[in-house]
């Protein structure tokens, strides 16, 4: 069996609507999952997410018997200002993410560090004053629904997607209740060292994705890369992390047909790190 701590995003069976993927981790082996609700990465959660999907989802879900950490969900580029009727609509996307996130049992939910940008939209600082008030006032939110906000920071698409950047946010957001999660192929793909992101995320961390990455690609499986998984896992225990851990396969160098023997594998590997 693999360790109770480890779990699997759905995100790593995209390729299957979202009862196929369920059956499949389940039928790995795995007892916990994430939930992948990112546009145009997974399309597990419809983006129009009205009452009745809120609904359909949650039922799905709640059906397979699989615990579920988190949801994996974007409101929106958290460094662009919207106009009323933009910043409504995205309250309301919220909102029904965060229902869906309390509906199915999950911790929390977990939203972007920025946009799919490098660039700032008005200035970096500015850009991060931002996105930090973005993410407290979502974690205010999630409050009221019983639920925790989480950010993927850093993340090598995003906004912060260096270890300076990612500090700066992580600066921003101490004492908010926002916690961070950790991505082992976004830290390596920056070409930033594991070790010295604990250092300066030591004790923040909520949350931890694992997939393997070179500098510049972060889709690679398990062993394919160079994450350095044994000395982050290491390093994380003799921190005290007691939090849980996801595979996030969203690997592209691996056929569909093989992504189950893969996730298993995976799962073996990390399980003996743990």
């Amino acid at each position: 069996m693999f360790h109770s701590r480890l779990g699997c995003s759905s995100i790593s069976f995209r390729h299957q609507d979202l009862g196929n993927a369920l059956r499949t981790m389940k039928g790995l082996g795995f007892e916990e999952i994430d939930l992948g609700a990112l546009p145009g990465v997974c399309d597990h959660v419809p983006y129009e997410l009205d009452a009745a999907a809120v609904e359909a989802v949650s039922a799905e879900v709640n059906a397979s018997g699989l615990r579920v950490r988190s949801v994996n969900g974007d409101i929106g580029d958290l460094n662009k200002e919207f106009d009323a009727d933009g910043t409504a609509a995205r309250q309301r996307h919220l909102d029904a993410l965060l229902a869906l996130t309390a509906n199915i049992g999950a911790k929390a939910l977990v939203l972007p560090c920025g946009a799919l940008d490098h660039t700032p939209v008005r200035s970096e600082g500015d850009d991060l004053d931002l996105i930090a008030a973005q993410l407290v006032g979502a974690a205010n939110r999630a409050a009221g629904f019983g639920v925790e906000l989480w950010t993927e920071s850093l993340h090598f698409l995003r906004f912060c997607w260096n270890l300076e950047r990612a500090g700066l946010l992580a600066d921003r957001l101490s004492g908010s209740g926002v916690g961070i999660v950790m991505d082992f192929s976004h830290i390596t793909a920056a070409g930033e060292d594991i070790q010295a992101y604990l250092d300066r995320h030591q004790d923040r961390i909520s949350h931890v994705h694992l997939r393997d990455a070179v500098p510049g690609n972060i889709n690679l499986s398990i062993g394919n890369g160079k994450a350095d998984f044994a000395g982050g896992l290491t390093r994380l225990a003799a921190d005290g992390y007691t939090g849980h851990f996801s595979l996030e396969l969203e690997t592209r160098d691996i056929t569909n047909d093989e992504r189950p023997a893969a996730a298993g594998k995976a799962a073996s590997f990390i399980t003996d790190l743990i």
